[in-house]
């Protein structure tokens, strides 16, 4: 029972990331500067970072020196870069339907980095959340980028390995150090790059600030140790799945902010997707049961050998034999070979 309650409050917590960088998509798309994507994404990283180093108070150790310059490049640099770029290219409609191949995609890196075989009601519900992401977001009235497609697709799949690998690095470490250790290092090799390219930051008006906050504490560091948080105790299939809240959380948004009235076809798509995502619920702790009908076993009789465990086997008394067999000791410990054993 215990275990149960511990996974569905696990998912919960996991939730929370999806439902955060849903929102990011529209902040991002909306308040932040469209050219600055390398700026975007170290204003993005390293605050996050520098604040949950603040909190944990812990730097990295032994290989976690190297593994924490590795996910940060891959899940913070690359990644944030590339998602900056496809949300100011793409409508945050067809951004949110190439990420919803993320599901599936873990799964299958997932397979022989963690040994995770997929199963089959996870790749189910990957498959029922795509379409369910289809329904709601794509009308054909959206502007596809070539470049912007290409952007959002890389971010999938380097997301997707490095999140897998933190997982698979994952084992005795911190969870909120190692997403510090990562959003730091992301963040420190971001910031060369992003003033050599792109000059000085961008100028930031109270809107800008203020969405760069969002962006960063809430869609970025507490995101992450919920989603690591996630990786680390639920399936890759299952963590997958959830993330399709992510386009979800996209289309209620733009309900509830523009006033737009959800269609018949959306509602459809958002049904199909949240059946997806139970799919790819945690299995059931089963109890363990206790066959109270099985016959209890006798324990083994103990010997008077000498080493005190298991029956004593005694030889019959041969014809004409009036004592014991040597060695053994009756009533009061005495041998027989003391009585007039004739051997």
């Amino acid at each position: 029972m215990e275990a149960n309650v511990r996974r569905v409050a696990l998912t919960a917590l996991t939730a929370v990331a999806p439902v955060a960088w849903g929102a990011n998509y529209f902040v991002t798309h909306e308040f932040l500067p469209a050219d600055r994507p390398l700026w975007g994404a170290a204003l993005r990283a390293l605050p996050a970072g520098l604040v949950l180093l603040a909190v944990c108070r812990r730097r990295p150790h032994a290989a976690w020196w190297w593994r924490s310059a590795v996910l940060g490049l891959l899940n913070m640099s690359v990644f944030f870069v590339l998602v900056y770029a496809a949300s100011q290219l793409l409508a945050t409609s067809v951004a949110s339907t190439v990420m919803a191949l993320s599901p599936l995609t873990m799964m299958l890196i997932a397979w022989p980095l963690v040994s995770e075989r997929p199963r089959a009601t996870h790749l189910a519900g990957a498959a029922t959340g795509l379409v369910g992401v289809c329904l709601m977001l794509l009308t054909g009235a959206e502007a596809v980028s070539v470049p912007g497609i290409l952007a959002s697709a890389a971010a999938l799949l380097v997301s997707s390995f490095g999140h897998i690998l933190a997982k698979r690095w994952s084992a005795g470490t911190d969870v909120l150090a190692s997403t510090a250790w990562q959003l730091t290092a992301g963040g420190l090799f971001l910031l060369p790059a992003a003033a050599a390219v792109e000059g000085p930051p961008p100028a930031a008006s109270t809107p800008t600030l203020l969405a760069f906050a969002y962006v960063s504490l809430i869609a970025t560091a507490l995101a992450f140790v919920a989603w690591f948080t996630g990786l680390r105790h639920l399936p890759a299939g299952t963590v997958g799945l959830i993330g399709l809240l992510n386009p979800v959380t996209g289309v209620l948004l733009g309900t509830a902010i523009a006033g737009e009235a959800l269609t018949v076809q959306q509602l459809a798509g958002l049904a199909l997707v949240l059946s997806g995502v139970t799919l790819g619920r945690p299995r059931r702790t089963p109890r363990p049961s206790v066959d109270r009908t099985a016959p209890a076993e006798d324990p083994a009789p103990s010997g008077p050998d000498r080493g005190g465990t298991g029956p004593s086997v005694v030889a019959p008394l041969r014809p004409g034999q009036r004592t014991l067999p040597r060695g053994f000791r009756g009533v009061g410990g005495r041998s027989g070979a003391g009585r007039g054993d004739p051997s």
